[in-house]
């Protein structure tokens, strides 16, 4: 049921059905696209200048973090990042519903997070009608390149997700998931252990 108390952000960021084709809800979208859009201009050795954006556009930005352009958003405010973050190029976030990155997780590039669903009945989509359901990532956590997150799913501390996954449902903590949709191989283990040269 419709909360008349809440305005149309607040509405999609509970998670509400609703048509998201307002005026309030246009107007932050093109605000966010105005900052995104300086930000992928900016060249990487203005480093000061693209924090400064990166800070204003984003909910919480930890310390010692990397987003290589291009990068993108919806919002941006829904986004909360913690500390030690990598994210390679193209990563795009569609964060209607609220975003929650942990310490040190890494990304590869061409990762899309997705927290909104469209209708399925076509009149009610060419509506605009919508729901957004929040994505939650926890700490040390390693994404691979081209991997689809979609809304509602948390992935716990330590997972790895393989390259090219789609992940549609939660992922424990500790383990390694691959596949689409993605599922949970095994738990990452000392025969993990890699020893370096240097």
């Amino acid at each position: 049921m419709k909360n008349e108390t809440m305005d149309d952000l607040e509405l999609m960021t509970a998670g509400a059905w609703l048509r998201a084709t307002t005026p309030q809800i246009g107007e932050a979208l093109l605000r966010t696209r105005e900052e995104i859009f300086r930000l992928n201009a900016l060249p990487p050795s203005a480093a000061a200048e693209r924090d400064a954006i990166l800070r204003r556009l984003l909910g919480r930005l930890g310390t010692h973090y990397s987003i290589l352009s291009p990068f993108y958003c919806d919002f941006g405010t829904q986004i909360s990042i913690g500390d030690h973050f990598y994210a390679n190029f193209n990563l795009t976030i569609l964060d209607e519903a609220p975003v929650t990155i942990g310490d040190h997780v890494y990304i590869g590039p061409d990762t899309g997070i997705y927290t909104v669903s469209h209708a399925l009945r076509a009149e009610q989509r060419n509506e605009g009608i919508m729901r957004s359901l929040p994505v939650v990532i926890g700490n040390n956590v390693w994404i691979g390149g081209h991997v689809t997150i979609l809304q509602g799913v948390t992935i716990g501390d330590g997972a790895v997700i393989a390259a090219g996954s789609v992940v549609t449902h939660d992922i424990p903590a500790g383990m390694i998931a691959a596949g689409s949709p993605c599922r949970v191989l095994r738990p990452v283990g000392e025969e993990d252990r890699v020893v370096p040269v240097r």
